[in-house]
């Protein structure tokens, strides 16, 4: 049973928070010596993060032929998914805001450790289908551009990522900067 003065410090949540998930991203940037529009982008690296979701490549050629085979029938769908995923990332925001939790933190502290593991299963599936889909799409991407074999694709796609999660070293700006750049290439293609 905890005392008092230990259960206030926890804000009604089950155990303290611990070390952040990734503590090299809850550091903060100074910013006061920015004027203008470095400010402004100095502030904005995370948005292009969050935004690599939504313009990659795989998600446009998805996006194009869904349109030119059904038109616009899935319009609503797309208008409804967006915002709903516009919905839940600023909730997760506010909640780490609020909170100095993320979502992975908050649902562990939240719920019962068999609902946690099970939540943390469902979220591991995801996570593994989504980068399946994103090797596989940049595997045929390689094979249509340039006739690569899928298999050498593959293998070429997870040294890329191998490259990028080293690069890591280099700072998290310049990862971010890395991100800006490969979106400003994807926008100048499409």
């Amino acid at each position: 049973m905890l005392d008092h003065s230990r259960q206030a410090g926890l804000n009604g949540w089950r155990r303290e928070r611990g070390d952040p998930a990734l503590s090299d991203v809850h550091g903060t940037i100074d910013v006061t010596k920015r004027r203008g529009f470095a400010r402004l982008f100095a502030f904005m690296g995370p948005g292009y993060l969050v935004a690599t979701g939504y313009m990659d490549p795989g998600n446009w050629a998805t996006s194009l032929a869904g349109g030119s085979r059904f038109g616009y029938a899935l319009l609503t769908v797309a208008l409804l998914s967006n915002l709903i995923a516009i919905l839940l990332q600023a909730l997760c925001s506010r909640l780490g805001v609020a909170s100095g939790r993320d979502l992975a933190q908050a649902c562990r502290d939240s719920f019962p450790r068999p609902v946690a593991y099970v939540l943390w299963a469902l979220a591991e599936a995801a996570i593994c289908a989504t980068d399946l889909a994103e090797v596989i799409g940049t595997a045929i991407g390689l094979n249509l551009l340039f006739g690569i074999p899928l298999e050498i694709g593959v293998i070429i796609t997870a040294l890329d990522v191998f490259l990028i999660l080293w690069l890591q070293k280099l700072g998290f700006r310049f990862v971010e900067a890395l991100v800006v750049g490969l979106l400003g290439i994807i926008a100048a293609c499409f």
